[in-house]
This record gives C-alpha cells, sequence and structure tokens, in this order.
C-alpha cells in the first residue's frame, strides 16, 4: 500500500474518483436490529439509531425505510485521516456544482455519496477540480 499523502495540491492531484455502480441508500435501523444478512458500505451508531448506508436492493428484504438515494464516489487517493483541506474542497466544488455531497473517511479513501440523479455531474466537477490543481 501506498503512504497516505497529507499535502493537499498533492491530494487534489490525485483523487481519481471513481464511481461504484449502483445505487447506494442510508437507512436507519432501531438499535437491535439483526443486520448481519446486510453488507453495508458503512455504519453509523448514533443515539437514534444504527445508520446504514447499504446497496438500494437489500433495503426491502430487510423492511428498512430509505432516506436517501445515492451514488457512491470513492477518491483513490490515500488520503492521511490528518490531512488538512480535501474535504472542504470537493465539497466547495461539489457545492459550486448545486450538489449536496456526505462524506465517510475510511482509513484509505475518501467515499463520497451524492444525489443519485447528480452522480455524472458529481463526477464532472471531481474531475474539473482534479484537473485543475494540476495547472
Amino acid at each position: 500500500m501506498t503512504q497516505p499523502i497529507s499535502n493537499l495540491l498533492v491530494l487534489l492531484g490525485s483523487m481519481e474518483p471513481k464511481l461504484h455502480a449502483g445505487v447506494y441508500v442510508y437507512c436507519v435501523a432501531p438499535h437491535g436490529t439483526d443486520v448481519a444478512g446486510l453488507s453495508p458500505v458503512a455504519t453509523v451508531y448514533e443515539s437514534e439509531g444504527l445508520t446504514l448506508i447499504l446497496p438500494e436492493e437489500q433495503v426491502s428484504s430487510a423492511g428498512l425505510s430509505v432516506l436517501f438515494r445515492a451514488a457512491w464516489i470513492t477518491l483513490m487517493v490515500h488520503s492521511d485521516l490528518q490531512a488538512v483541506g480535501l474535504t472542504a474542497a470537493f465539497a466547495h466544488a461539489l457545492g459550486q456544482a448545486g450538489i449536496s455531497c456526505n462524506v465517510v473517511a475510511g482509513a484509505y479513501h475518501d467515499h463520497i455519496f451524492v444525489p443519485f440523479e447528480q452522480a455524472e455531474r458529481a463526477m464532472e466537477a471531481l474531475i474539473a477540480l482534479q484537473r485543475a490543481s494540476l495547472r
């Protein structure tokens, strides 16, 4: 594995956004719900329940309600968890394009969830940001 990058210009120039196939959804499962049969991309424990981000096709079998339908974009650069400015930069670029984003940081990559219908526009904005940082 590569070393994590913390330099903002290097991060921006190396983002390499990747759009995953399919629709991913945000759902909330009440505490104590058996989620063993699900394959969430991410989970967040909150006092109100367990937030799950999972493939849309798993929702109906789990009996969960969809809160948000999203496209999943991964920035393929190995970003340092202590890097400063990357999230602000891509959130600003997406915001300028009128696209909301929800971000989950993994140990190696940043994962961005945008409204499914705006996936292609989000990719265009992220690629434009990457190209602009290389000038």
